[in-house]
């Protein structure tokens, strides 16, 4: 059986759809060096190795690689060649794995939020609370719970028939495309995703507020101003984060009406804008990580 991916921009403008494949692999190309940057230098930096917040956020730009590296190239492939098929195995692989990879990036906010959190409301005993062997156990749930977490809505998807044309009017292997090709109308599994969808999506989401409102309390009791900027500028770059991630990924997911050209775009941004945003703005945000780059560079050069 084979599955054919079309977004209406393939088939439209060939100008247009040059334009959109050389700015799609820049995004790309940015992702990944910026991604794999962060990673080096927490690789090469022994001292960044000891901290928790950097161990999080090695595995962190590793994981936007990888969730890149499931959608982007099949996007630039149909783009390129228009109308070649994708099979149903790669096609229910690419949704299990970006779905599994986006369930996984909102453990790992929630273990940032929560690294921050004690930090910064409980300094001395931060380094007993979020010791490294605590921090790799807290790593390894994420990707374990993430890739755990969307097994049942792929197999009952998985089990649809699909007949027609098996066109799904969309760029990637996504949810609401798979649904809408499905020959057999399934509420029960259409609401089965959107349920664990938004449970995912709201209980992190609710975690990661409060840690940040108790955050915001501790930070305001204290009694300098320099203490205070210097605890805000820890936290700016996770909540910016947050904020791209959790902002458009719930339009498209918690809400199962976005369809149409308008969940192209806002699955454009989720899946290419935001890994390509993150690195810039943990890395400009973040003096520890400038200078660790810094000193990268510096040795091997």
């Amino acid at each position: 059986m084979k599955l054919f991916c079309s977004g209406s921009m393939s088939h439209s403008d060939s100008i247009f759809r040059t334009l959109f494949c050389a700015l799609l692999s820049a995004a790309y190309t940015g992702t990944l060096a910026g991604n794999l940057c962060i990673l080096w230098a927490v690789l090469q930096d022994p001292h960044l190795q000891r901290l928790p917040m950097y161990i999080l956020l090695g595995n962190f730009s590793w994981l936007e690689i990888c969730y890149v590296t499931a959608t982007v190239p099949r996007m630039l492939s149909d783009l390129v060649s228009p109308g070649i098929p994708i099979s149903f195995q790669a096609c229910f692989v690419q949704f299990y794995f970006t779905f599994s990879m986006g369930a996984t990036e909102c453990f790992f906010l929630v273990v940032m939020a929560l690294d921050r959190y004690l930090a910064i409301c409980h300094p001395l005993h931060y380094p007993l609370l979020m010791c490294p062997k605590l921090c790799w156990a807290l790593v390894a749930s994420c990707w374990l719970s993430g890739f755990l977490w969307f097994i049942v809505p792929v197999a009952l998807i998985s089990q649809l028939s699909f007949c027609g044309s098996n066109t799904l009017d969309h760029f990637v292997c996504d949810l609401a495309p798979l649904l809408a090709a499905s020959c057999t109308p399934a509420p029960r599994t259409e609401q089965t995703c959107y349920a664990l969808s938004s449970l995912i999506m709201f209980t992190t989401v609710l975690f990661i507020l409060a840690s940040y409102g108790l955050v915001v309390r501790a930070v305001l009791r204290l009694p300098s101003g320099a203490k205070q900027h210097k605890a805000f500028s820890t936290c700016t770059s996770h909540l910016a984060v947050v904020g791209l991630f959790y902002g458009s990924v719930m339009v498209m997911y918690v809400n199962p009406a976005a369809s149409g050209d308008s969940g192209k775009v806002v699955t454009l941004f989720y899946a290419v804008g935001t890994p390509l945003l993150n690195p810039l703005i943990y890395s400009l945000k973040n003096k520890e990580m400038k200078e660790a780059l810094r000193r990268t560079l510096l040795r091997e050069r």
